[in-house]
């Protein structure tokens, strides 16, 4: 295990609203009105009348700006948006949006956010926002003569890429290094080369693509071969987030549970079956949050689990759990963290940009770390509950009330407060949550059935 946590000196990043720190410890938040919500999100935050509003609707992008986004537009989808409380991540209180259809996993993220406040918050730590830019290098006579004469000119490829964005460089990113090594194909060996640059904000895809594209025809040049992809990788081994966080034992259910979850750890790093399911608990946070914030879920998904696969030479899982000295339970989370501020969907979606505002990040490593911390409080929520009552618990009463709602929009009855906390009721203790049965016991109260 690579062992990151030190001793770190952990910035404290304090947000001021008026003369207000913000406080993510909100108690009660989930049982307060959307309306309601809204407001202390408002008070919490500089989201203005504007931004609150882009949050309170479900269709704040225009079909105009829709149709610039994507081809063939016939419409908009919009997905339910959450808020996680209690975060407190080296020192900062954050509230996080999290967009996703799924119940449960805002709750569980924000009361494990909770527990963790009791054990000092977060630590979280990001490397350098370095992306790997792929060139396949093929038909060559001599693929290890090709990489040495590819590596004899990195100096003046490295210049040539940075020529391609000044501002990147200007700014203080830019190609930083040139790589290449020889992989065996079914179709023969193959020089790889792998160019090294620093995006900064941005999740850097333009311009890495066009840094690969545009010292290829060098390439071929040098070694006399043939190059056919030129193109980013989403296995970001050189952009990484991981965060770190204490769970007293008092605070998650006493040393049982600690066991517990030390068990279902063990056993998702030891079977890959069960570790598919545990990382994708993992990604049900870090996919809220960065649908909420406008960047690219896939590629983060698929830096995560080939990450998973790439760094212990197996699919491992992406958190790492154990018991320290006082009994209390400690996780970390390492993972590539591909995201930015700059470009795409972030600066042009409405509900985005109102998203990013309200978790009041200043930097793309940032967001990372945030995004990170999320992915390890989700993830522990879901192993306490499998580790102790079992998933399904805490799912049920959330999917009853979605059958309630729609057991009564088909029978044409009103689901007012009052009757689906009625139905809910029933259904979770018979432990009968199909629709069926929802529709079965509305008759029943209407007096119909």
């Amino acid at each position: 295990m690579v062992v990151f946590f030190g001793i770190f000196n952990y910035a404290i990043f304090i947000m001021c609203v008026g003369d207000e720190m913000m406080n993510s410890n909100i108690s009660g938040f989930y049982k307060l009105s959307i309306e309601d919500r809204l407001k202390v999100i408002k008070e919490q935050t500089e989201l203005s009348d504007e931004d609150i509003d882009l949050l309170s609707k479900t269709g704040a992008l225009s079909p105009e700006l829709a149709d610039r986004m994507i081809e063939n537009v016939i419409g908009t989808m919009p997905m339910t948006l959450g808020i996680a409380t209690n975060f407190q991540i080296n020192g900062h209180d954050y509230l996080v949006p999290m967009a996703i259809e799924e119940p449960s996993v805002v709750a569980a993220a924000s009361n494990s956010a909770k527990a963790v406040r009791a054990g000092g918050g977060f630590k979280a730590e990001t490397t350098d926002p370095i992306m790997i830019g792929q060139i396949q290098l093929t038909h060559v006579e001599d693929a290890e003569m090709a990489k040495d004469q590819i590596l004899t000119a990195k100096g003046e490829l490295l210049a040539k890429c940075n020529t391609f964005d000044p501002m990147l460089v200007k700014l203080g990113g830019g190609a930083r290094d040139i790589e290449a090594r020889v992989i065996q194909t079914e179709q023969g060996p193959m020089v790889i080369i792998h160019v090294l640059v620093n995006c900064l904000d941005a999740m850097g895809a333009n311009a890495v693509n066009t840094m690969a594209e545009g010292i290829s025809p060098d390439i071929e040049g040098l070694t006399g071969g043939r190059v056919y992809l030129r193109i980013i990788s989403n296995l970001a081994i050189h952009r990484l987030a991981k965060v770190k966080a204490v769970f007293p034992k008092d605070a998650i259910g006493g040393e049982d549970v600690v066991d517990g979850i030390v068990e279902a750890y063990a056993f998702a790093a030891a079977d890959p079956f069960r570790c598919a399911t545990h990382n994708k608990g993992i990604m049900n946070g870090i996919d809220a949050v960065v649908i909420a914030t406008g960047n690219d879920f896939r590629a983060i998904e698929a830096g995560a689990h080939s990450y998973a696969a790439y760094k212990e030479g197996g699919y491992k899982p992406l958190t790492k759990y154990w018991k320290d000295e006082n009994g209390d339970l400690v996780g970390t989370i390492e993972t590539p963290m591909a995201v930015g501020l700059i470009g795409g969907a972030t600066a042009v979606h409405p509900t985005a940009k109102a998203c990013v505002k309200l978790l009041g990040v200043k930097s793309a490593s940032e967001l990372a770390q945030v995004i990170a911390a999320v992915g390890l409080a989700q993830n522990f929520g879901a192993l306490r509950a499998l580790a102790t009552e079992g998933i399904q618990r805490g799912h049920m009463s959330l999917h009853a009330r979605n059958l309630t709602v729609m057991a009564a929009e088909q029978l044409g009855v009103e689901a007012t407060p009052e009757l689906i906390d009625k139905v809910v009721g029933i259904l979770v203790e018979e432990k009968q949550t199909r629709m069926d049965r929802a529709i079965e016991v509305i008759k029943e109260l209407q007096g119909s059935g």
